[in-house]
This record gives structure tokens, sequence and C-alpha cells, in this order.
């Protein structure tokens, strides 16, 4: 999610996703004449490093990814040990806890926030025989893995939700940074939402920074006060959530599951999973065979999951939003294709013909904003 460099992350592609290989045993022979049954080696203990831009909180993004480290635990117990550094700014204070975590013994070290993609970058030069995952950047080199989700799957499916439930047919959205992922989120939000109801508008407050809850907060309640009565955001904290709760709004959750803030305001989440992903590549550490590589896994692959729907949804509407998430899955939906008219931006320019689907890089480098997404990208 955190990222600062909006024109490079437009330059960006991926592939394929990386499977897992399963541990390949290894055979001994004794010096004597018998030969002994063959032994399995025991396993290598890998110790993984993550290092988090926020502080661990209750739900949020730092906290999928922490869910992320403890799967990897559950999943390897005692042949796996695993250390996170939490509330690292990007920058040199990232660089340095990197470096640290590589020079005392970790073999694979995750660093899930854009801006830490040059800090390990820069360590994993110095550090050839250490892999790194860098989790939303772009940049791979022989020891340096990227990968990343198809949030905006997710964002998609919710906006189907938000439009079934909306009475005023008017949401908003508290936006970070007017980069691809948030813009891809916020128009496939739209896009959601007016599959179900045509003249549903989303509008937008840009924050120009990802954690900062009295800040996320305000933003939400200003729009409380412009007829919206369902809100998404993409921020780092539960203060939208909170909000909505306090004010008697509806809200999407982000990143993690926040029925616990908003007991009532919630409607559905959206949530990353990254405990299958994580332990792959711990397990391909484990057995030589991690490889660099690029992936962008979404609903098919198990990344993005729709779902926790609040007390309030309708079962219809929670049927409606399954059935759409399993065709997203199957690869029969794709957020980014038009019907028979052209899907255009806010501005009346014509972005996705008629019948064509746009491709990943196309995605990848998304600078518009939909129609019915009010207001323009900041500069």
């Amino acid at each position: 999610m955190y990222k600062n460099l909006a024109t490079a992350l437009r330059a960006a592609c991926v592939s394929a996703l990386a499977g897992a290989c399963l541990i390949s045993p290894v055979f001994s022979q004794t010096p004597t004449q018998t030969e002994a049954p063959a032994k399995a080696a025991p396993p290598q203990v890998v110790k993984a490093g993550f290092v988090y831009v926020t502080p661990v909180t209750e739900a949020g993004w730092t906290r999928q990814h922490d869910e992320g480290r403890k799967a990897v635990e559950a999943a390897l117990g005692a042949q796996v040990k695993t250390t996170f550094v939490e509330n690292v700014p990007e920058g040199a204070d990232a660089e340095r806890v990197i470096r640290d975590l590589a020079a005392t013994g970790h073999q694979i070290i995750f660093t899930p926030s854009f801006g830490y993609m040059e800090p390990t970058l820069k360590v994993a030069q110095d550090y050839p025989g250490v892999k790194f995952e860098s989790i939303t950047g772009y940049k791979t080199t022989a020891n340096v893995a990227t990968a990343n989700a198809r949030y905006y799957e997710g964002r998609y499916l919710a906006g189907i939700a938000a439009g079934r439930m909306s009475k005023t047919g008017v949401a908003g959205f508290v936006a970070g940074f007017p980069i691809p992922e948030v813009l891809q989120g916020i128009n496939a939000f739209a896009l959601g939402m007016r599959s179900v109801n045509p003249k549903a508008q989303v509008k937008v407050v840009w924050l120009n920074v990802w954690f900062d809850p009295p800040k996320e907060r305000d933003a939400a309640m200003a729009l409380f006060n412009q007829d919206v009565d369902v809100i998404a955001f993409h921020t780092g904290s539960t203060a939208v959530m909170a909000a909505a709760q306090e004010r008697g709004k509806m809200a999407v959750a982000y990143h993690s599951d926040m029925r616990r803030t908003g007991p009532d305001a919630q409607i559905v989440a959206i949530t990353h999973q990254w405990g299958n992903y994580y332990t792959e590549r711990v397990r391909a550490v484990q057995n030589g065979s991690w490889k660099s590589g690029n992936v962008w896994g979404g609903v098919r692959e198990g990344m993005i999951r729709v779902g926790d729907f609040g007390s309030r949804v309708p079962a219809a509407v929670q049927k409606e939003v399954l059935a759409a998430q399993k065709a997203v899955g199957a690869g029969r939906l794709h957020p980014f294709r038009a019907g028979k008219s052209p899907v255009r931006d806010n501005e009346g320019h014509e972005v996705i013909p008629a019948g064509q689907t746009l491709s990943d890089p196309q995605i990848l480098q998304m600078n518009w904003l939909a129609e019915g997404v009010q207001g323009k990208l900041p500069r």
C-alpha cells in the first residue's frame, strides 16, 4: 500500500504467480558394506525478518502482514524463527533496520512498503546471500523479488455492496495519495457501485498521508456532511470505520475485518491474505528453490478476499457479492472490462473501448478517474 513514487510505479509490470516447491530429502550412505536406510536431512531452520511501516494495530495494512508472519510460524513451527520491527519510517531508518536484519543472520527479509523498495535494493547489493521480498515494489534483482495484490478486485466487489446499501447513492472515499494503486481502487469501487446503481457518485478526499488517524477521521466526517452514507478508504488505520460508527453511517473495511471497531457500520471487508505467499517463500528458502520474480495475485490466488458482512446487509446482497467474487476468481468478471458501451472517465474521455478489457500494464499505469467520481486528480 505504501508508495511515494507514482510516476515510477506507472512504468511497472508484473508476471505470473510463483509456485511452492516441496522439500527434497537428502540421502547418504554409511561407509560399511551394508547400506543403511536412507534418512532425510533435518530441515534448515530459516530466520525470516519483517519490517513494518506503522505500529501493529488491531486492524489495517500492517496487521495483515503480521497475520501473514504468524501464518508462517503456524505452518513451519520450529523450522522457522521470525523477527519483526514495527513503525519504521521509509528512508534512512528503513535501510538501517533492513541492514541490521541481514547482518544478524536472517536468510529472508520481507519489506511491505513501497518506500522500502530502494533501501531494500541497496542492502541487497551488500548481502547477495540473503533473499529479499519487496512487497508493493517493482524493481527486482537476483536476490530481490517483488509481490503485490490486485486490491482493485476487492474494491469492485465492495462497490456492489455499497451500491445496494446506499440510500443517497453517494459514497465517500478517503485516499492517501493519487498513485495508480489508489486510482485503481477508487475507479473499481465506482464501477462496482454503478453496475447496480448507474447514477451512483463517489466523492474523494485526498490526504497526502497514509497513516494519520485524526486526519483520516476529519476527512470522513467532512464527507458525511455531504450526503455520503457509505464510505471506503485507502489509509492505514481504523479511524474512518470508527467515524462511520460514531455517525451511524456505513463503511467498507480495508485490509482487515474491522467489525470490532464498527460493529454497526461495517457492511463488508476487503481483506489481504499474505499467509500462504509468505509461507511458500520461506519454504523456498528452506529447500533451496527460492527464485526472484514478480507476483501480482488477486481473488483467484487467494490474496484478496471479500466477506465479513455486517449484520445490516441483507442475505440477497451478500449472495450477490459472493457470486461476483466467484466470477472474478474464475475470470468471468473483470472490474476493468467494458460491456456494450465504453467506460469513460469523469471528463467524458473513452478509457476502455466497448467490449475490451484493460491489460495489466494499462492498469498499472492508471491515471484517470472514472465517470461518477467527483473532482480532479491533484497534481
